[in-house]
């Protein structure tokens, strides 16, 4: 059964939360955090970016930097911007882009749930990102960004947010991308006991975010374990900071990809060769944003496409089923030659959040091709991870994004 533990956070002064909490670091290219660091100087993004303090001939790499990231949340907390509960809390985060709205905790949980499969995954990590992540948490000497955990709905825990929720929030900030983010904090003892009963009950709880984070926390821990033989159990290093909602007020966006060329084909060899999977009918310079399951969007040359699978591929397995495998199995791999999307250099990935627009712009840069894509479901995701599989790289973008910087874990 999952163990969900309040923790002591370290977190925004009231009156800088909006001025320090920004996007995730995976969600903004160094430039982006550039600029936002120029408008807001207290941006978490020093922490997160520290890279965006060298000149840009500096390894993102180097030990320097990761220094960097240490020295600027500490000097954060030195100077009053952050500061520390003195006692173990929940919070309660909700965040709500005025048509959507959703609501976890923000908690610490335990690493042996990991080693377990309580905590259930469905992507694989890379060697190199993981060890970012570990390189950044020992930098900081603490976990900075929340993993994304999803879990099985439960009223009684939802009422029970819901009543905490009628009070003032902590927090209560309007981001500049439209997203209201909102801040309970829960420090009464018996509500506390509650909380943590319920999630006691749940088998299961799933990353939908943040797996590499998750690998590099859990890495950190074992580690410490082992020069900590008589290690109790209770240490910071053997839990990482999450926030927990239910799976069905997670709301999934497509992820879609831009391919910089056609693998030296013209494009009418190309469309003749998907052809041989799809149904293919031409839209025009009308953009395509697939509305069902085992249909697709395609910018090529100008020009948008619609399309279908043909039912001889369609499969009933969990992942071969998935558009995402489709699109990468018979369109991607055959035909454009991309036999490993994670370290193919010549495909891109884009969540939804970016627009149509910016893909034609992609795929016309370099005579290449773009694919819009139907999202995959908080269902899909739950069955391939109790299945014990793992989705193709980039299956899910969730959205709206956490902001880092309102709860940071000392470890």
């Amino acid at each position: 059964m999952a163990v969900v533990k309040p923790f002591s956070a370290i977190r925004p002064q009231a009156v800088k939360a909006a001025e320090i909490a920004a996007l995730p670091y995976d969600v903004v290219t160094k430039e982006e955090a550039r600029e936002e660091i120029k408008k807001h100087p207290l941006s978490f993004l020093r922490v997160d970016r520290p890279e965006t303090e060298f000149p840009d001939e500096t390894d993102m790499y180097s030990p320097e930097v990761y220094k960097k990231a240490g020295d600027n949340l500490w000097e954060l907390l030195d100077k009053g911007d952050l500061c520390q509960d003195m006692e173990e809390c929940y919070y309660i985060y909700e965040l709500d882009n005025g048509k959507h709205v959703q609501t976890g905790v923000a908690a610490c949980v335990s690493v042996d749930d990991y080693l377990n499969h309580v905590i259930k995954c469905h992507e694989n990590t890379r060697p190199e990102k993981e060890l970012d992540r570990i390189r950044h948490i020992q930098g900081c000497q603490a976990q900075t960004g929340p993993i994304y955990l999803a879990h099985r709905p439960d009223p009684e825990l939802r009422r029970l947010l819901d009543i905490r929720k009628r009070s003032y929030p902590s927090y209560n900030f309007l981001a500049e991308d439209g997203v209201r983010h909102k801040v309970w904090v829960i420090y009464q003892g018996n509500v506390i006991e509650k909380i943590q009963k319920l999630f006691g009950k749940m088998d299961s709880i799933y990353i939908a975010d943040g797996h590499h984070r998750a690998a590099a926390a859990v890495k950190i821990a074992q580690k410490q374990r082992e020069k900590n033989p008589m290690y109790t159990g209770k240490e910071p290093f053997n839990y990482f900071m999450s926030v927990l909602f239910p799976w069905d007020e997670l709301r999934i966006i497509e992820y879609n990809r831009v391919v910089k060329d056609l693998a030296g084909k013209t494009r009418e060899e190309f469309l003749s060769e998907v052809e041989k999977y799809f149904f293919v009918k031409e839209n025009g310079d009308s953009p395509v944003k697939p509305e069902k399951k085992g249909t697709f969007g395609l910018y090529v040359g100008k020009s948008w496409y619609n399309l279908k699978i043909k039912e001889e591929y369609r499969s009933s397995d969990s992942v071969k089923s998935l558009d995402v495998s489709i699109l990468q199995d018979y369109l991607l791999e055959p035909v454009l030659g991309i036999h490993n999307p994670k370290e193919d250099p010549r495909i891109r990935f884009e969540g939804g959040v970016r627009g149509l627009q910016e893909l034609e712009q992609e795929a016309d840069q370099t005579d290449g091709a773009a694919f819009t894509l139907y999202p995959t479901s908080m269902e899909e995701l739950v069955k391939v991870a109790d299945e014990g599989k793992l989705m193709p790289p980039k299956s899910t973008w969730f959205e709206p994004k956490l902001r880092s910087g309102l709860f940071i874990h000392r470890i």
